[in-house]
């Protein structure tokens, strides 16, 4: 077994994926203001569903944790998923004169669903480990997205409240112990179970950049919404 720290062989198998998030027209459009309203909009809705799954997943984590610092940093951190969806997102809705009744009206894109779905039968059906690795490129890819783009900022107001929320001190310090989790777990891993995590760790990641390219192109379903 390798000497190197689980997350860095993690990280290593998305380098790419991390580098087409970076160049992504949406997450260039973030920072040199050129974002269109819309395509923020229908990303913040897309996202308001994507994170009351994900606190799901979190809250399934944690009650398959091994150790209560464990069950209490994903018990947490599902609260304050809501909490992010409440507060950032309330502020965003606002923004566009957005309701709770509007969110309900409208369904999670395909890919969010895929995405969450994902999520949630990997989190129940796989290792802990696997439920680890799943849910990291979340935390992860935005606060690195989000380290990225604070050093370029952005002229718009909206788009800068984005960046500063997941560039800042406050995310890296959530972030941070998932990161030291997984290099704690990683030793105790067998090779097939290592390469398990690994694969749902390269996928959700996959699919991080897929839900902003959803976003960029307004993603619809073919034959209609419900």
């Amino acid at each position: 077994m390798s000497a190197q720290p689980f997350s860095l062989a993690l990280w290593s198998r998305i380098e790419r994926i991390y580098a087409a998030i970076l160049r992504h027209p949406f997450i260039a459009g973030l920072t040199d203001g050129t974002l269109e309203r819309e395509v923020f909009r229908f990303y913040v809705i897309q996202d308001a569903h994507y994170l009351r799954e994900y606190a799901r997943a979190l809250a399934v984590a944690a009650a398959r944790a091994p150790r209560e610092e464990e069950i209490a940093m994903f018990a947490s951190h599902a609260a304050a998923a809501i909490e992010v969806e409440r507060s950032l997102h309330e502020g965003f809705f606002r923004e566009f004169g957005l309701s709770a009744e509007d969110l309900a009206a409208t369904e999670a894109a395909p890919t969010n669903l895929a995405y969450t779905s994902y999520l949630l039968a990997c989190v129940y059906g796989g290792s802990f480990a696997e439920a680890l690795a799943v849910l990291l490129p979340c935390y992860w890819i935005y606060w690195r997205v989000g380290e990225q783009l604070l050093g370029r900022g952005s002229p718009d107001p909206l788009y800068r409240r984005w960046i500063e929320t997941y560039g800042g001190e406050e995310f890296a310090d959530v972030v941070r112990p998932v990161i030291a989790l997984a290099d704690r777990l990683g030793p105790t891993l067998g090779a097939a179970e290592r390469e398990r995590a690994i694969e749902r760790f390269v996928t959700t990641s996959r699919y991080e950049w897929m839900f902003w390219e959803m976003a960029w192109r307004q993603e619809r379903w073919p034959l209609g919404e419900r």
